[in-house]
């Protein structure tokens, strides 16, 4: 291990208690998406990355000319603002040196039924069992914190970068990708990003796509004593329920090996269904959202068109969606598929950061069966993987937590790339 590596290191452990006290803060932030606290928890980090002793870029999104855009990722949740941050470490100015981005979202899904956490306080960031708990905390707030930690390790160290170091703080990652989109539309680039989400520190080189879209499912309104001489739509949900899992079956067939793992690698769901507007009335009307997985290197328009025509072709079959076929709209995010380019050695370098971090241990490498900014970064030119602490199979449940010991590894972990792919001086 080289001498900066054995500083930095040092700063890295030294920081430790105050990266785990500050990600308990930021926990307390219910940082929603859509909501005033996605726009406060940016202002406080803005803070935070100055006192690091970043440069910072913290500027008001242009909403009207992102949402206009003929590339924008979609979005999910009314904004009527959002705010854009990025700290930057800069190298030694000879502009030889590679240029590494941290990319970290700030935003967290709602909580659910708060009957089902065991915490009155879903937003607690209290530790139990070297845990840390709260929404957010996985995903991915420990993350964002552990590539904060790193940064300010590497500053601290005064370790003489020759590339420099960015930190993406990004906001409507999970209902699109908005803040990440704002970013590179913005003009900030690198040569290659880790984006810290939850990955049981395995290495994560390509994610999946996911296409949210919407049914709406026509029938004949009539009073429910009079049922059989009207059309209930919830009925005629059925065979289209049928027709799609006839093609999420078909779609995972066959699937690249880096989704092996996975017992659905690309999942077709419907989330929510709405219909009708009284009890004792046949529906007329069934709306219905969910998600299409979309298959690593699919482009997003065959996909569309496979769940399209599966949908077209149930109507075809059924006696009254044949005059009344249903409809498909895509709505909210689009999630393409993504994955690290091939060329790059940025996987072999977070895993070499990883062994020697951990003293160590090889990270497996894998594919995600969800959709994620990696793609948006990924799509402009920017080798990217995921690396992170916790299970994602916690990010949107109750309970939600990280194990601290994995926030630790990836801030020695992330630290160590510094050095490695910025180049020292």
């Amino acid at each position: 291990m080289t001498d900066w590596a054995a500083r930095v290191l040092q700063e890295v452990d030294a920081g430790a208690a105050a990266a785990e006290q500050r990600l308990a803060e930021l926990v307390t932030v219910p940082s929603v998406g859509g909501t005033d606290a996605e726009h406060e928890i940016q202002a406080l980090l803005a803070v935070e990355l100055a006192a690091v002793g970043l440069e910072v870029d913290h500027w008001q999104l242009p909403l009207p000319e992102l949402l206009a855009a003929p590339d924008f990722p979609g979005v999910e949740v009314h904004r009527d603002e959002a705010w854009g941050l990025v700290g930057r470490l800069p190298g030694t100015g000879s502009g030889d040196g590679p240029t590494l981005m941290f990319d970290g979202h700030v935003d967290v899904v709602p909580v659910g039924d708060p009957a089902a956490w065991s915490t009155p306080d879903p937003f607690s960031g209290r530790v139990v069992a070297g845990e840390l708990h709260g929404r957010g905390s996985c995903d991915m707030k420990a993350g964002l914190v552990a590539a904060i930690a790193a940064v300010a390790a590497v500053r601290r160290s005064g370790a003489p970068l020759r590339g420099d170091l960015l930190l993406a703080c990004v906001a409507g990652e999970e209902d699109g990708g908005l803040g990440t989109f704002a970013t590179l539309h913005r003009g900030w680039t690198a040569d290659a990003c880790v984006v810290p989400e939850p990955t049981g520190l395995d290495l994560v080189t390509a994610n999946a796509g996911a296409l949210t879209f919407r049914l709406r499912v026509p029938g004949l309104a009539t009073h429910a004593s009079r049922r059989t001489e009207g059309v209930s739509a919830v009925e005629k949900l059925v065979p289209l329920l049928t027709a799609l899992q006839r093609l999420e079956a078909d779609r995972n067939r066959e699937v690249d090996p880096l989704m092996a793992r996975w017992a659905m690698a690309y999942p077709l769901s419907i989330g929510r269904v709405r219909a009708g507007d009284w009890a004792s009335s046949v529906p007329d009307l069934l709306v219905a959202e969910g998600r299409l997985g979309v298959a690593l290197d699919e482009p997003v328009a065959d996909a569309r068109a496979e769940l399209e025509l599966a949908v077209a072709e149930a109507s075809a079959a059924d006696p009254w969606l044949r005059d009344h076929p249903a409809t498909v709209e895509w709505w909210g995010g689009q999630f393409a598929s993504g994955r690290l380019a091939a060329d790059s050695d940025l996987a072999d370098r977070v895993a070499a950061a990883h062994d020697a971090g951990t003293g160590g241990g090889t990270p497996d490498r894998w594919g995600a069966p969800y959709g994620s900014d990696l793609r948006l970064l990924a799509g402009a030119g920017v080798p990217t993987l995921h690396y992170g602490p916790g299970d994602a199979v916690l990010a949107h449940a109750p309970d939600e937590r990280v194990p601290l010991a994995d926030v630790h590894t990836t801030t020695r972990t992330l630290a160590l790339l510094a050095l490695d792919l910025c180049g020292i001086a």
